[in-house]
């Protein structure tokens, strides 16, 4: 099953375990994106993230769709992003992924990852200490060509 979310919420680690969590699986990987202090040498404050929500959702299905056609073991699917504004050491996306295996389970969260950051509609804006925010291009999307500072 794949439990996909946009939320303005603080997301929780232990809610996505809990929904990929199976008992005919022995493997749960995870995987956790924070917003960090610093970035180029530049003081960070917190990051602002929108989205075009119906795409996105519908880019996060397809990436969930791929990852069981390449790793058919694995058995549920969670990713969870968050909009607005998310703070230093808060998760701004988890990947939870279940499978019979580790190997599976590691490789289908690595893939997920890597295409949610190369391909859903979510956009970021770094707040620094030093400047004005800034909208900043993603150069990991392909669709992506927006850079207004």
């Amino acid at each position: 099953m794949d439990h996909l979310q946009l939320t303005y919420d603080k997301l929780s680690t232990d809610k996505i375990t809990d929904l990929v969590s199976s008992s005919s699986c022995g493997a749960i990987s995870l995987f956790v994106g924070t917003t960090r202090d610093n970035f180029e040498g530049k003081t960070v404050l917190n990051l602002e993230y929108e989205a075009y929500r119906s795409m996105a959702l519908k880019v996060l299905q397809e990436i969930c769709n791929d990852a069981r056609k390449k790793w058919p073991a694995v058995e549920n699917i969670a990713i969870y992003h968050r909009l607005g504004t998310v703070p230093i050491k808060e998760a701004s996306i988890v990947i939870g992924i279940s499978s019979p295996h580790r190997t599976e389970a590691l490789k289908a969260t690595e893939f997920c990852i890597d295409n949610v950051k190369k391909s859903v509609p979510i956009w970021k804006k770094e707040i620094y200490a030093e400047q004005p925010p800034q909208w900043k291009e993603n150069v990991e999307c392909a669709w992506s060509s927006i850079n207004i500072i």
